[in-house]
C-alpha cells in the first residue's frame, strides 16, 4: 500500500496542483457543531440522501421547500407518529417524490432519531461520539438499526451533515483495489474493516482528515 504522499503525486499529476485537487472543498464540521446540529435537521438530510438515491438530485433540490412541508419540517417526533391518512396524502402529493417505501422511511427513521437522540442527548452528540477510527462502525450501525441507509446513502448523509469521513465512490474503491486493500467493491463487514484500516493508517501517519484522503484516493483515478 503506497503512502497518502505518493498517492498525492498521482493525484498532482493528474490534477495540476493541490490546490486543483482541493477546489471547493470545505473541512468538516467539529464534534461539538456537529452536537449542536438539531435532530430534525439529521432527519432531513437523510431522507433528502435516501430520496436522492437512484433519483436526479437536481429534481430533489428543486422540490426540497415542498419536502420540508409535507413532512412539517422533518421535526423528529412529529413524523415518527406518522398515520396512514398522512402517509396515504403524501403519496398523492405533487410536491415530493411519491416513493412509498422512501416516504415510510422517513418515518421509520424519525423513530431512529429519537432513540438515538434519548439515548445520547441528541442525535448530533450520538454521532459525534464516533470517532475518525470507526467511522466504518457508523455506517455499519446506520445500515442495521436506521432504513435504507445502507450504502453510499448513509455516506453521503453524513458527508453532508459534515461528519469525517470517506464515500466509497467508484474512483476511490479503484484506487483501495490498486493499493491492495481490497479486491471489489466493499459489502462485506471484513471489506469494510480493511477499508477503515488503511484510512486509518494514511489519517495518523499523514494527519488530514478522512475527507481530505477520500479527495485524494478519488482524484488519483478519476
Amino acid at each position: 500500500m503506497r503512502t497518502l504522499e505518493e498517492i498525492l503525486a498521482i493525484s498532482v499529476e493528474r490534477k495540476g496542483s493541490e490546490a486543483a485537487i482541493f477546489e471547493g472543498f470545505e473541512a468538516a464540521k467539529t464534534a461539538d457543531q456537529l452536537a449542536a446540529t438539531s435532530d430534525d435537521r439529521w432527519l432531513a438530510a437523510m431522507s433528502r440522501a435516501i430520496f436522492n438515491a437512484g433519483f436526479n438530485w437536481k429534481v430533489v433540490e428543486a422540490m426540497w421547500p415542498g419536502f420540508e412541508t409535507a413532512f412539517k419540517g422533518f421535526d423528529p417526533g412529529v413524523c415518527s407518529m406518522m398515520d396512514d391518512d398522512w402517509f396515504d396524502a403524501l403519496i398523492t402529493d405533487t410536491s415530493i417524490v411519491r416513493h412509498g417505501p422512501k416516504i415510510r422511511a422517513v418515518q421509520e427513521n424519525a423513530v431512529y432519531v429519537r432513540a438515538q437522540s434519548e439515548a445520547h442527548g441528541s442525535f448530533g452528540a450520538f454521532v459525534a461520539s464516533w470517532g475518525v477510527d470507526d467511522f466504518s462502525g457508523l455506517l455499519a450501525h446506520l445500515k442495521s438499526e436506521g432504513t435504507r441507509l445502507g450504502g453510499t446513502s448513509g455516506q453521503y448523509f453524513l458527508r453532508f451533515m459534515g461528519v469525517d469521513g470517506y464515500i466509497l465512490s467508484r474512483d476511490v474503491v479503484t484506487r483501495l483495489i490498486a493499493e491492495g486493500v481490497i479486491d471489489k467493491p466493499p459489502t462485506s463487514k471484513g471489506a469494510m474493516t480493511a477499508v477503515q484500516g488503511a484510512f486509518s493508517t494514511w489519517h495518523h501517519a499523514s494527519g488530514r482528515s478522512l475527507k481530505e484522503i477520500s479527495r485524494i484516493l478519488a482524484t488519483s483515478t478519476g
